[in-house]
């Protein structure tokens, strides 16, 4: 598995185009302070402490699993009453994220908001597409992947396979569930390897809906690797799954679409909304 093969992304709009239409991922430096991640983290911290179950998602996992006390948040920005909704809500519309993923693939709408703690010993995220989960359409989504840790292969970075944006939604098999919390997997297309991100506290990585990625556990005994994350999805979209709606306008306006339905690449039963 190669590492560090991630190249910095350039400064001119039409190069960092160009390398994402190729790779579906490109990976921007410091696009927030060391203190903005300091200040993401705390307010996220705080909150977990006082209350992990005001936008946890605390039964994703069973028993004494650590990730029940560090439980993913979703959807935070639609908490105003929360510092950490705030924070959230006003880095969805950030003119440096929204920006970004408006040079990428032009303008777009807030679909999503996470935010993952991953604690020493948490298990990873088997590989999988995001789109699989938002269903927007025609178009798909972007992920926008803020690291709020200093993060590598050690405390379970994001890894991603370059090029597999190409690839249609496909219907995952069954994960490994001593190395993943989630069940789902999508298996690295043939001819094409995942590269292992190193990212500093601030980095962003912005990826395809498409693209196949996901984390290994972290195997730390001391190091977080804490990320907020962001999903959008192209003006252009005329429907997304219901558990997104509604969308959140660069002006921080709400907006509707339709509701996707009807099945997906798993048939009738597909339920692609509880991401």
């Amino acid at each position: 598995m190669a590492e560090n093969t991630l190249l910095p992304a350039p400064a001119d709009p039409a190069t960092l185009r160009d390398r994402y239409a190729r790779e579906g991922v490109v990976q921007v430096e410091a696009l927030l302070s060391a203190a903005e991640a300091e200040e993401i983290r705390a307010a996220f911290m705080d909150q977990v402490d006082t209350d992990r179950t005001a936008v946890g998602a605390v039964h994703e996992v069973d028993g004494d699993d650590v990730l029940r006390r560090y439980p993913r948040f979703m959807n935070p920005h639609r908490r105003a009453d929360l510092a950490i909704g705030r924070i959230a809500r006003t880095l969805m519309t950030d003119p440096r994220i929204i920006g970004a993923v408006s040079t990428l693939v032009g303008p777009v709408h807030g679909a999503q908001s996470m935010f993952y703690f991953k604690p020493p010993s948490a298990r990873g995220q088997a590989f999988h597409q995001d789109n699989f989960f938002l269903r927007a359409h025609p178009e798909t989504c972007v992920a926008a992947w803020i690291a709020i840790d200093d993060c590598d292969a050690s405390n379970g970075a994001l890894r991603i396979v370059p090029g597999s944006h190409t690839m249609e939604i496909v219907c995952p098999e069954e994960a490994d569930p001593e190395e993943s919390f989630t069940s789902g997997l999508v298996n690295v297309p043939e001819g094409m390897a995942p590269v292992q991100t190193v990212m500093r506290a601030g980095d962003v990585l912005f990826f395809h809906g498409s693209a196949v990625h996901g984390s290994l556990p972290n195997t730390t005994a001391d190091r977080f690797r804490r990320s907020l994350v962001f999903h959008y999805v192209p003006r252009s979209s005329v429907e997304v799954a219901s558990y997104y709606l509604p969308l959140v306008a660069a002006d921080g306006t709400e907006v509707e679409v339709a509701a996707a339905t009807g099945g997906g690449p798993c048939g009738d039963g597909w339920e692609g909304a509880a991401h």
